[in-house]
């Protein structure tokens, strides 16, 4: 295809980005006077060139781009944002090329974001700040649910939050808390597990008195 353009490609701002499908990376209407080059991972929507799998875009100069596949080198995470985030696969305690994790589509991970900027894909790792695993990585078993991000904040809040310590004192259970507003909890039964659950959600607008009285009524249905 043939098209103008007075200057650098547009194009440019997303090379050596990660990009997923249905991403538009240039708009052909803007352009003009330019020869381009589509290569594997991009197609022609009318005016549009949109991304059909996902991966880092290239450039080989002076004008052909394709998509560079990120399969073998990171993970796509939906952390309920505007955009995937990618997990490199080398993001783990002790990962190697040769010791890449295998997770199946739907797996639940505790995981810090490390980039975030309005360019690119967030970007995450399993490890805390020094390279360790600490409590990061898949979450196994449980049950996930979704709530505010203002109750999150409110769940991880220091000291600890009146609905936690409350069930603490009665119930041994695991919590992950996510600021995008994901709560992963496991317990030995999964009746607990609903308690603990619903106490959480109920959580939100009661004030600390309210939230302990809450707690005790719950507690009288599990016995």
């Amino acid at each position: 295809m043939k098209v103008e353009q007075p200057s650098d490609p547009p194009l440019n701002s997303c090379v050596d980005q990660l990009v997923v499908p249905g991403d538009t990376v240039l708009d052909l209407s803007t352009m003009s006077n330019q020869t381009i080059k589509l290569g594997e991972g991009l197609r022609q929507d009318s005016d549009k060139i949109s991304v059909m799998k996902a991966g880092k875009l290239r450039l080989s100069k002076p004008n052909k781009y394709w998509v560079e596949s990120s399969h073998k080198r990171n993970f796509l995470v939906d952390i309920k944002g505007p955009t995937l985030a990618f997990l490199p696969v080398l993001a783990f305690e002790g990962g190697t090329r040769r010791n890449i994790p295998k997770f199946e589509v739907g797996t639940l991970l505790y995981v810090r974001v490390v980039k975030a900027n309005n360019s690119m894909n967030p970007e995450l790792s399993c490890t805390d700040a020094s390279g360790k695993a600490a409590e990061f990585g898949p979450l196994k078993d449980g049950y996930m649910f979704e709530t505010s991000t203002g109750l999150a904040r409110m769940l991880l809040s220091s000291p600890t939050c009146p609905v936690l310590e409350a069930l603490g004192k009665k119930l041994s259970f695991e919590i992950a808390i996510g600021l995008n507003g994901r709560v992963w909890v496991n317990a030995s039964s999964p009746a607990t597990t609903v308690i603990l659950s619903n106490a959480i959600m109920k959580s939100e607008f009661l004030s600390g008195t309210q939230q302990r009285i809450m707690v005790e009524k719950l507690m009288q249905k599990l016995q």
